[in-house]
């Protein structure tokens, strides 16, 4: 795989994308397709649910129909914007006049794609859209000498490369992301397995274990935390 390959790759990496889209035929396959494409995908079948999804939860990307039943796209796209949240919106819509694009690129959205489209397409565009919001945020998180390449996919301790699955590194990112917060292990199973957490999977802490071994157990300072009761945090406090 050459470089750019890999750079696409990585960008779509545990990246979360909120489809808003009332045709279920059409959401079912953005959904199966952006899944193979290793997004993590959640849909959304009217504006009023779009917005309540975009409100409590974090997605990289929003890809929005406009002629939704009830709160349309339109007005879905002013209430973000209005309340301040800043997800990248990639509109997909049959609406193909230059007065429709205009209006939707004016009230905030990042892209425009017409309905029928080329889902080779929809997909370049949303990681063209991934690679604008990558280069405006930091590549590589630190804490203390921990080290996350996020576009390179590298983790370095101490000087120390650390070989890590693609969920650890998931799960790292997303602990270092929020570095200091105490995330439940609700919030990591949605975040890295798109999955409701339940009480009888232990995978989250088997996850925590064994990225405690490679992050932890060779250094003297700890930074992976259990809050009993609670969940997991990355910081110096320990």
């Amino acid at each position: 795989m050459d470089y750019n390959a890999r750079t696409e790759a990585n960008a779509s990496a545990a990246m979360r994308v909120l489809i808003v889209e009332d045709d279920a035929k059409t959401a079912a396959y953005l959904r199966k397709g952006l899944g193979e494409e290793g997004f993590v995908v959640d849909v959304a079948a009217s504006g009023g649910e779009g917005l309540f999804l975009a409100r409590s939860q974090t997605f990289d990307v929003i890809v929005l129909d406009l002629m939704l039943p009830g709160i349309d796209g339109w007005e879905t796209l002013t209430t973000l914007r209005r309340e301040g949240i800043g997800t990248r919106v990639l509109i997909l819509s049959a609406r193909d006049t230059v007065s429709d694009r205009v209006r939707g690129l004016e009230l905030g959205a990042d892209d425009y794609l017409i309905k029928p489209f080329a889902f080779s397409e929809l997909v370049a565009r949303i990681r063209s859209v991934l690679r604008r919001v990558t280069s405006a945020r930091a590549d590589v998180l630190k804490v203390a000498d921990l080290e996350i390449d996020m576009i390179g996919h590298k983790v370095v301790r101490g000087g120390q490369k650390l070989e890590l699955t693609p969920k650890e590194f998931s799960l790292l990112a997303l602990l270092a992301r929020r570095c200091g917060q105490v995330l439940s292990r609700t919030v990591i199973a949605e975040q890295v397995w798109d999955m409701n957490f339940d009480s009888d999977t232990n995978v989250v802490d088997v996850h925590i274990r064994r990225l405690r071994v490679k992050v932890d157990d060779p250094f003297e300072q700890k930074l992976i935390r259990t809050v009993r009761g609670v969940g997991y945090a990355l910081d110096t406090a320990n």
